[in-house]
This record gives C-alpha cells, structure tokens and sequence, in this order.
C-alpha cells in the first residue's frame, strides 16, 4: 500500500482550507492577561482543527469597551509599560494606570502583541486585531460573531 492510498494522513493548512471568521469581543470587567490569551489564541488559529504552527490559520477579532479592562491585586499601580525611544537617556516608564487613562487600547495591544510569535507570522496574526476604546466599531460589514470566553 502506498503513502497516496493512505486517507488519513495529516493535512497541513493552506490558503484554500483555511476559512477566517470575524469575532467581536468585549472586554468589560475582563482581567488583562486572561483575556489577551483568549484573543491571541483566536488570532494564532488555536481553536480550529487545523491549525498548523508554521501557517497563520487564525481569524479576525474586534475588541470592544478597551477602557473598561480590569487589572488584579496592585498591578494598576505597580505594572510598568517601558518604551526606549532611541536616544540617550531616552528610556520612558509608564504606570498600567497612567497608560489607561491615556491609551487603553494600547493596553490591550501591547498584551496580545506579546503572547504572539515574534517574526513576519506574528507581525500578519498581529494586523487583524481591532481594539477599540468604546462600544462602536466600523466592522458591521464582515457581520462578527460574539466571542464567547
């Protein structure tokens, strides 16, 4: 019997099975790192049958209500956001709280951005989050489905 008659060998994820869905997710009184897990998992393609870690299998996600994510224990104070700018001296710190209240969807994006692989795959999974601050969003065309936790 050869390798071709064999019907249940793996079949690695192409651009022809891969079907992406849109999800829309709201991240009212969801912990921080809970939720950005959840989301970075639909972004890689975790939850479908065929993902395949070498091939972005995953789909779209809208996040809503970015303002209103919660932190546990004392990280609101205590969480430190760093961004080095490039010059001397130019390493910035920021606290969770500050950054919230200054760009809460940044909050978001930076947690899902890493937990996703760190190369060209990572960067494609990356461009198909959409956070937003409030409840509206411009995606009603691609008809989200409510992502359930």
């Amino acid at each position: 019997m050869s390798l071709k008659q064999l019907s249940y060998r793996t079949q690695s994820a192409n651009e022809t099975i891969v079907k992406r869905e849109w999800w829309i997710a709201d991240a009212t009184n969801q912990t921080l790192g809970r939720f950005c897990s959840r989301i970075a998992a639909v972004l890689r393609g975790k939850n479908k049958a065929y993902y395949t870690p070498h091939f972005d299998t995953g789909d779209y996600v809208i996040v809503i209500n970015s303002s209103k994510i919660i932190f546990t224990g004392n990280k609101l104070e205590a969480k430190d956001y760093q961004h080095v700018t490039g010059y001397p001296g130019g390493q910035k710190h920021e606290t969770a709280k500050n950054l919230l209240k200054r760009r809460p969807n940044n909050v978001i994006e930076r947690g899902v951005k890493g937990m996703l692989p760190k190369n060209r795959l990572g960067r494609a999974m990356y461009k198909k989050l959409f956070v937003y601050e409030g409840a509206e969003h411009a995606h009603q065309a691609q008809q989200p489905k409510e992502f359930k936790y």
